[in-house]
């Protein structure tokens, strides 16, 4: 064998006892042995190598089957730490995580203003401060995950985002040259549903739809495990369905969009015309202490939002076929009152062939879940470097 192809196969076997590691830890080397069919001498070889880089490290002994106690290994998650930001239209949340999703810090703060110009900078101070607040670890900050609303194609660059009046916005090299560090651009729905895959609500099904019910609607697709991104890595705009075709004017162009009858922005703007809140600064929290007051305007509103979003996922449901749907973003916070219409627009739309395996679920993480997905997404660029994938 050549000295090319001893290097492959040693990354390749690296990369598997990693990953039984951070998959099963803590774990012995005869177990990472028996998992991974790689030969004890191989195993140990490779976890000293991992130890010395700080990804792993010892525990003490477990328990014996016979014979010399095993040292357990476990894998350092604090080995170094990721920066997740959602960018959502009136808002930014950013999270620092360790390297196993775990929230260390979280920052949110309001977005009363889109333009670049405001919003650049703004990402740079969320940015150093999270930076400036980690702790002391190996490796620092891997890298930065940004979740946008908005088309992004495979290069992180930001095609069109409407809501926020973007087009052909290269974000990505801005921030990778101001901290140099690698950064992750995608689409906040993909984003949203990355992290429910590996961390959240998504964890046990195989496939799912992640609907993300912000000031506009974005899906995330998980086909066998898999975040599907389509030819162009833009599929999941399932916001711009048409449920209306003779409907309102959407800024893709389109009209009649789902995403106009059953978003926050849908649901502020028809707010607006209500009798008891004229006069009031209405907002996604206003509302909701007035549904939870009894107040007879809100609550058939948010009904009537529910049943739009239920309209919906009928669609989504008849294309995909999935296991589960799971509804994040700001809207998951209205889950209360969204659950019933949904499945009552289900029940009376869909074959019961589509709707009796589903479940219909919210988000584990609510407003989180972008953010966890896009730092996830660092992490594993982070070790992806290290790493070979063979198909």
């Amino acid at each position: 064998m050549q000295t090319g192809d001893q290097e492959l196969v040693k990354k390749i076997n690296k990369s598997i006892v990693l990953q039984t590691i951070q998959a099963s830890s803590p774990i012995s080397r005869a177990q990472i042995s028996k998992d991974s069919g790689l030969n004890k001498a191989t195993v140990s070889g490779l976890v000293n190598e991992l130890m010395e880089e700080q990804f792993v490290q010892e525990i003490g002994t477990g328990l014996s089957s016979g014979g010399r106690k095993p040292v357990m290994l476990y894998f350092n998650k604090k080995a170094g730490y990721a920066i997740g930001i959602d960018l959502g239209v009136n808002y930014i949340l950013a999270v620092l995580t360790d390297l196993q999703g775990e929230v260390i810090e979280k920052i949110e703060e309001p977005l009363e203003n889109t333009s670049l110009d405001v919003v650049l900078p703004m990402l740079k101070n969320v940015v150093q401060s999270l930076m400036d607040r980690k702790p002391f670890s190996a490796y620092g900050v891997v890298g930065i995950g940004i979740g946008v609303p908005g088309i992004t194609d495979k290069n992180g660059r930001i095609l069109f985002a409407p809501n926020l009046n973007w087009e052909q916005v290269n974000l990505k090299q801005e921030l990778e040259e101001n901290f140099q560090l690698p950064v992750v651009i995608e689409n906040e729905a993909k984003a949203g549903a990355h992290g429910e895959n590996i961390h959240g609500a998504g964890k046990s099904s195989r496939n799912f739809v992640y609907i993300s019910m912000g000031i506009g609607i974005g899906t995330g697709i998980i086909i066998n495990n898999q975040l599907y991104k389509g030819a162009n890595g833009i599929a999941g705009e399932m916001g711009h369905f048409t449920i209306d075709a003779n409907g309102k004017k959407c800024r893709c162009g389109n009209k009649g969009c789902w995403e106009l009858y059953s978003s926050e922005s849908a649901l502020l703007e028809q707010a607006k015309s209500l009798p008891s809140l004229q006069e009031r600064e209405i907002s996604l929290d206003m509302l909701i202490q007035e549904a939870e007051n009894g107040n007879t305007e809100v609550i058939p509103l948010f009904h009537r939002i529910g049943e739009y979003a239920g309209i919906g996922l009928t669609n989504v449901i008849n294309t995909f076929n999935p296991e589960q749907i799971i509804i994040g973003n700001r809207l998951s916070k209205l889950q209360n009152w969204l659950i019933n219409p949904i499945h009552h627009v289900l029940e009376q739309r869909l074959l019961p062939y589509y709707y009796q395996d589903l479940s219909i679920t919210f988000s584990q993480f609510g407003i989180e879940s972008c953010a966890l997905g896009s730092a996830a997404f660092s992490v594993e660029a982070f070790f992806a470097e290290n790493k070979v994938t063979v198909s």
